[in-house]
């Protein structure tokens, strides 16, 4: 089956998203030593287990995710191996998040999704008005009906698909990428039904953000394949490019005014279009060589806003004239802004290294921040999107839940 080998190689990722300078070769004694030693070696190096670092409520999350996409972790095991594991191999610190005062006035709602160790990814707002979420290690999609707190989840057809970005055509299915098994996915709500495209290339591993421009044409990012792809609804062709920088990793992606798609490249200081027609890539690089621009958004005005997950820093790059200005984040430079949306013309965005993670506001006509905690720590706050009323929608993997910022 296409990419098997690259699951694994996520759960170590994910499950080592914090690694110190040396790691443990060794167990320290206790109950759930010999658990982890015969047990977690299985997917990953015993060191991806050492050099990570979580809360009791991070491991649970995390072995919880194991779970699901397929460790043999009995039942009986979980509280015993989640004690063992939070009490050797604790949280790192973060920064303290920078809360900001402002003169607006938001409330946080938060839901817990049903499947432990979902680790939502995405959020989507449906043209009725439902949100939507991958559940990446669940494989399934998630509607959440904002007005009951109904959550009805849609499993996936193809095991360990590993659901991560999500768009909405004006016909109400829902489509994916298939971070796991290369393919983009399509979901008609109603009947439940799936429809696979898969990639036409085995090297395009790693399918990543979709968005449809205004013809109703899909664009995607292709982050491990260094590529951007196309797909046709009416037809399923897919059409790959490759990004003309190695090891780019396109990643976050809009669509402009004029129908033309913008990527930022999180392997490299640049962002890109690509033309609709021809699919010709152009690059713009970005004026610091340590930026690494991860998600991105965009104003009426077509003026691009990247969130710099390296170097702590929201930045504003203005294709027309090429030039760019950049703007220290709340809380500093380890703060690794990640989810980006432009409401009416004010960004919001997340901060993921700070702990809890923060909301922030930016008003780009007074140059002004506001921030706010959010109150279940956040968990890394992935991706945004928004509602017609303007308020934001946020997935947050490791808490395992979605929220919404209601903008009063």
């Amino acid at each position: 089956m296409a990419n098997t080998w690259f699951l694994p190689l996520m759960v170590a990722a994910f499950l080592c998203a914090v690694l110190p300078a040396q790691s443990q070769t060794t167990l320290p004694e206790g109950p759930g030593k010999h658990t982890v030693e015969t047990l977690c070696v299985q997917c990953h190096e015993l060191s991806t287990v050492t050099r990570a670092g979580y809360s009791e409520q991070g491991w649970r999350n995390n072995l919880q995710m194991m779970i699901n996409v397929g460790a043999a972790l009995p039942k009986d095991q979980i509280d015993v191996l989640t004690q063992y594991l939070a009490m050797n191999f604790p949280e790192k610190a973060k920064p303290d998040a920078v809360v900001i005062p402002g003169s607006v006035q938001i409330s946080i709602q938060e839901w817990t999704v049903p499947t432990p160790g979902s680790r939502p990814h995405d959020p989507l707002v449906a043209p009725d008005g439902s949100l939507w979420y991958t559940g990446q290690f669940a494989n399934v999609l998630g509607r959440l009906d904002p007005h009951t707190g109904q959550i009805k989840e849609y499993r996936l057809k193809t095991p360990n698909a590993g659901p991560h970005g999500l768009a909405a055509d004006k016909d109400g299915n829902i489509w994916y990428t298939s971070n796991f098994k290369a393919h983009i996915g399509k979901l008609n709500p109603t009947t439940g039904d799936v429809t696979e495209y898969p990639m036409p290339d085995p090297a395009a591993r790693d399918p990543h953000t979709p968005i449809f421009d205004h013809q109703g044409i899909l664009w995607f990012t292709v982050q491990g394949g260094n590529m951007v792809g196309r797909l046709i609804p009416q037809t399923g062709e897919v059409t790959l490019v490759a990004s003309p920088t190695p090891k780019s990793r396109p990643y976050g992606m809009v669509v402009n005014s004029q129908g033309i798609p913008f990527f930022v490249e999180f392997g490299s200081h640049k962002i890109a279009s690509i033309d609709p027609h021809t699919m010709e890539i152009r690059e713009y690089e970005l004026p610091n060589a340590e930026t690494r621009p991860r998600r991105i958004a965009i104003t009426s005005d077509d003026v691009l806003w990247y969130s710099d997950y390296a170097r702590g820093y929201l930045g504003r790059f203005d294709p027309a004239t090429g030039q760019a200005r950049e703007w220290p984040s709340p809380g500093g430079p380890q703060s690794q802004p990640y989810g980006i949306y432009a409401v009416r013309d004010v960004l919001w965005y997340s901060e993921a290294g700070v702990k809890p993670n923060t909301v922030v506001r930016f008003d780009p006509k007074t140059e002004t921040f506001q921030t706010w905690a959010i109150p279940s720590g956040g968990g890394v706050v992935r991706n945004m999107d928004a509602t017609r009323d303007g308020n934001l929608v946020l997935a947050c993997s490791g808490v395992n839940g979605l929220a919404m910022i209601h903008v009063k």
